[in-house]
């Protein structure tokens, strides 16, 4: 007999998706996930800048500056594939909650810090945090929605998210000037997770039976809607494993997309930590530095808004890829150009960039992964893209340090992402379920 849920309803008719029947947990998803972002945007104006000044460390060792944002990366990554997989059996409120808890010591590190290496340790915490939290805002609003919303909920999602990177850099940038950049960060980051991890503990519902019911749907032949062209090669109940081979170089489309992913982090790499470093050089003070930086996070964020439904329409690769190069033209221009409103110019092309590639590649991976599996393999996915925190890092540090100065890392920043648009575009196949309408009609498979 088939287990009955609220009202007599068999649990897959419990927990039917969409937006709009599910906003209340849609929007708390949301709200966690632009606190998520303030706790990380918190730093990406501040401590590139202060580094020399109150850490100590050299102007021209540029890879022992980004060595907090290697720790990060690293950290990150590995945690992204971790939550992923462990939220399939523990849920993801739970992996959402221990996110939280492991954000109490960045604050507290970074206040009471006598070296970078304090940095550094900070950011291991907050790579937990990111890895933990920010995946699980993505995969529980993957859950709720259906296919053809995907574009949009992941839209939404890295919206508040990157829309408060934006904020968070440009209000402690303000408030660093006022109090002190160690206190500036403390006030800031302890407000911060003190209200996300309360409103996770009463507001946030668990996702994962929405999940369950979509698998069970698909199963039964009752699921309605555009049909999913899952990605071929892998059993129900795949390994961890077999999941994170397969994802990253075992099929065409899912490793594209990976390389895509690693892409776009060495770019915010590079904005993260040089971009600062190079306008603070061509002589902008610290707000003026907290203005192009969050606006580069606002224009990212916002433009998010429509670049995720875009793709809802007219399919997830072509904005992949023009994303890719249109954020390669934009650190291009940055070191082309001169001048304030030159370079707040190039900070909205590279955020309109970011816009159009990054809700779209989350959306791709989710679109032919298979529900049972869908959190692992978003899980491997955000591992190759936020190791590219790490790669990048390393890569763009050295050729800082080999040249002694900034700029050739723009360049090779912005080959990188060339390069990456046309693997996607050689290499990766549409994959949204309602695209080409032919296959989706004959139920084709990638």
């Amino acid at each position: 007999m088939t287990p009955r849920g609220p009202a007599g309803a068999a649990p897959h008719d419990a927990y039917p998706q969409g937006i709009r029947i599910n906003l209340h947990q849609f929007v708390w998803q949301a709200v966690q996930v632009f606190l998520v972002g303030l706790v990380i945007g918190m730093e990406r104006t501040v401590l590139p800048v202060v580094a020399v000044r109150d850490f100590g460390v050299p102007k021209s060792s540029f890879l022992y500056l980004l060595s907090f944002v290697i720790s990060f990366g690293l950290v990150k990554g590995a945690l992204n594939f971790v939550a992923g997989r462990l939220s399939e059996r523990i849920g993801r409120k739970t992996v959402l909650v221990l996110g939280w808890l492991a954000a109490i010591p960045i604050p507290l590190l970074i206040f009471f810090a006598r070296s970078w290496w304090w940095i550094v340790a900070a950011n291991l915490f907050l790579g937990v945090n990111q890895g933990f939290a920010w995946s699980m805002t993505v995969t529980s609003k993957v859950d709720i929605t259906r296919a053809e919303q995907r574009g949009l909920a992941t839209g939404i999602n890295e919206f508040a998210g990157y829309a408060a990177v934006g904020l968070a850099g440009l209000a402690t940038a303000w408030l660093a000037q006022r109090v002190g950049p160690r206190e500036a960060l403390l006030g800031f980051a302890s407000v911060v997770i003190a209200l996300a991890l309360l409103s996770a503990l009463l507001f946030v519902r668990e996702t994962l039976p929405w999940a369950r019911a979509e698998r069970h749907r698909h199963a039964s032949g009752t699921h309605s809607g555009p049909r999913p062209r899952f990605a071929a090669g892998l059993s129900e109940h795949p390994t961890s494993r077999q999941v994170f081979a397969y994802v990253s170089f075992g099929h065409p489309t899912f490793s594209a997309l990976c390389q895509a992913g690693v892409a776009n982090k060495v770019a915010d790499t590079l904005l993260w930590v040089l971009f600062p470093l190079y306008l603070h050089g061509h002589g902008l003070g610290l707000v003026q530095v907290g203005w192009v930086t969050g606006l580069y996070g606002l224009s990212w964020g916002g433009s998010q808004l429509w670049t995720g439904p875009l793709s809802d329409r007219i399919g997830r690769k072509r904005p992949v890829v023009a994303g890719l190069w249109l954020l390669a033209a934009g650190v291009a221009c940055a070191v082309l150009v001169r001048g304030f409103a030159a370079w707040l110019a190039s900070a909205v092309v590279m955020g309109v960039g970011m816009a159009l590639l990054y809700p779209n590649l989350i959306a791709s991976v989710a679109d032919i992964a298979h529900p049972s599996w869908r959190s692992s393999a978003l899980g491997t996915y955000r591992y190759w893209r936020d190791t590219g925190y790490a790669i990048g890092a390393v890569v763009l540090g050295l050729v800082a340090q080999a040249r002694g100065a900034i700029e050739p890392a723009f360049w090779v920043s912005a080959a990188w992402l060339l390069a990456a648009g046309a693997w996607v575009l050689l290499r990766a196949q549409e994959t949204h379920p309602g695209l080409p309408a032919r296959q989706a009609r004959t139920g084709a498979r990638l």
